[in-house]
């Protein structure tokens, strides 16, 4: 009877000690607000830091955690970089199936005083992108006791998405510049640089592509490239790159139209003058933004160049590229679409938001217009200067506001804010909007505004939506932000945060249908995401106040 006593009291003390809390180790834990992916293997959600104060190693033996969610097909730890961030390459406990409950019981042997592992997930390939999921970290065991955990924690559900576009995908070095449009037939049409060798703008081998989805952005059909000049005038791919494209729909005949800047060569920065006897095996670049890239007049060896390609069947097929440089005032440095898509108006006007530099080189931000189906177009006089990308939306009156990333804004956090213009004569005169420089922070950076239409209770109504990084120093913290009165406030109670790390930063809008919004956008999780928004994502916040 002694010894059966002894030995439940040993059980008992073991029990005990097992449960007893380390006073050595400290669990610092983070959820960051990130986009979840498919078409991607690693996606971070938990962060944990395991400071220890003491003076000895010590085992980790398990990481308990709890899912809520339908859409994950496993749960992997995986090491961090130097910087914290994670590192796909250091997998540290094997993959587990998801379920309501997991626990990881690989044992890591842990002799650092800070030691930093991520929680990732995988999606399973199906699913809706409207669904959320949460994971919340409950226990870590070591062979010192169990580590304390703060009661707080997370009450965010991430939103998913799809990585659309990933670093080194399709032979193509980077993706940048998004635009998006949904067709007259609904399809969803994403363009972007492909730039094929390097991350930098041009001058560069790039080329326009364009990914087309039948399903509200679930799935997406392979790379498609729309504008490429090849090796045009002789010089080699890297010497014709074509950047930074607009994307619009006639609402009316379903034509699409994409816009993109073609550069020809280099001119030298110093002397304007274009450079001779370029080749492959050249490395010599030049920007049409800096010094003299770009400069007066209409020709190739001048001035960088205004191409528009067209399709008449939803995207399948596109046209020759035409010209449309020659519109341009001769004394401009440079005229160029601005990236993002385009608007139809209310009577059929088609307008691209463009971007250009004046007779001195400043920078500027207009319209360029057709009233006659896309058959002719007219160029605005600049809304404002200093400033360059910019996307357009036509408010309830009729007239058109144009908002502009600012370069006074870069690092500014005492005056920052986009500048906002409107127009009531399609750019003829523009007038300064009382939010201008006031209501949309940003580190300078692209942004989107789009107008979304639907229906309530029988009425038609609007919404302006709004997404950039919204930060004065960094291009982090991607947000979406809603408007119901035509820009002039943005209540923060509407604000949505979809990437809370940093990426380059540049996004585009488009309504999948009445009830949904679409958002393509740079993230800091791959290099074009689209995720789904839900409309009542956006109204029920005026339930919960």
């Amino acid at each position: 009877m002694k010894k059966i006593l002894l030995s439940l009291l040993t059980g008992l003390t073991l029990l005990v000690s097992c449960q007893s809390y380390t006073q050595n180790i400290e669990a610092d834990i983070q959820y960051p607000v990130l986009p979840v992916l498919t078409q991607k293997a690693v996606n971070p959600v938990i962060r944990v830091d395991l400071i220890n104060q003491g003076s000895e190693g010590y085992e980790l033996q398990q990481i308990d955690l709890i899912l809520e969610g339908n859409d994950v097909d496993s749960i992997s730890i995986y090491g961090a970089k130097k910087n914290g961030m994670i590192a796909p390459d250091k997998l540290l406990c094997k993959p587990v199936a998801a379920s309501n409950k997991i626990s990881f019981k690989d044992a890591l042997t842990i002799d650092t005083d800070t030691f930093s592992l991520w929680v990732s997930v995988k999606l399973k390939e199906q699913g809706s992108l409207q669904n959320r999921l949460q994971l919340k970290l409950t226990g870590i065991n070591t062979s010192q006791g169990r580590i304390r955990l703060a009661k707080k924690t997370s009450e965010e559900k991430l939103r998913l998405g799809v990585a659309v576009r990933q670093q080194g995908q399709d032979g193509v070095h980077t993706s940048r510049i998004p635009g998006i449009a949904t067709s007259k037939e609904g399809t969803l049409l994403a363009i972007y640089d492909a730039r094929r060798e390097r991350s930098k703008d041009l001058q560069g081998d790039i080329d326009i592509a364009l990914n087309r989805s039948f399903d509200g952005g679930h799935t997406w059909e392979p790379l498609q490239v729309i504008l490429d000049m090849g090796e045009w005038g002789g010089l080699p791919q890297r010497y014709n790159g074509v950047s930074d494209a607009g994307i619009l729909v006639d609402d009316h005949t379903g034509d699409i139209y994409v816009g993109g800047l073609w550069m020809y060569g280099i001119l030298d920065k110093e002397t304007g003058k274009w450079v001779e006897g370029l080749t492959a095996d050249s490395t010599r670049s030049q920007h049409q933004w800096q010094a003299k890239g770009s400069q007066q007049g209409f020709g190739v060896k001048e001035t960088s160049q205004f191409l528009i390609t067209k399709s008449t069947d939803d995207g399948e097929t596109w046209s020759e590229p035409i010209n449309i440089t020659p519109l341009k005032k001769k004394e401009w440095w440079l005229f160029a679409p601005a990236p993002g898509h385009g608007i139809t108006l209310k009577d059929g006007t088609l307008v691209f938001p463009t971007q250009g530099r004046d007779e001195t080189g400043k920078p500027f931000s207009n319209i360029t217009y057709s009233k006659d189906g896309g058959k002719s177009w007219t160029v605005s006089q600049p809304a404002a200067s200093g400033t360059t990308e910019c996307m357009a939306v036509e408010l309830s009156d009729g007239s058109v506001m144009l908002n502009m990333r600012d370069n006074r804004n870069r690092g500014n956090d005492q005056i920052n804010g986009r500048t906002i213009a409107v127009t009531t004569d399609l750019g003829e005169t523009w007038a300064e909007h009382p939010t201008s420089r006031k209501a949309l922070i940003e580190p300078t950076c692209m942004a989107s505004i789009h107008k979304h239409i639907y229906q309530e209770n029988g009425t038609e109504k609007s919404v302006l939506l709004f997404v950039n990084p919204s930060s004065t120093s960094k291009r982090d913290h991607i947000t979406l932000k809603a408007s119901f009165d035509d820009g002039q406030t943005w209540p923060e109670k509407y604000w949505i945060l979809l990437d809370e790390y940093s990426g380059k930063g540049y996004s585009c809008i488009t309504s999948v249908d009445e009830q949904t919004i679409g958002i393509f956008y740079e993230s800091s999780q791959a290099d074009m995401v689209f995720q789904q928004i839900p409309l009542s994502d956006i109204l029920e916040k005026d339930k919960i106040e």
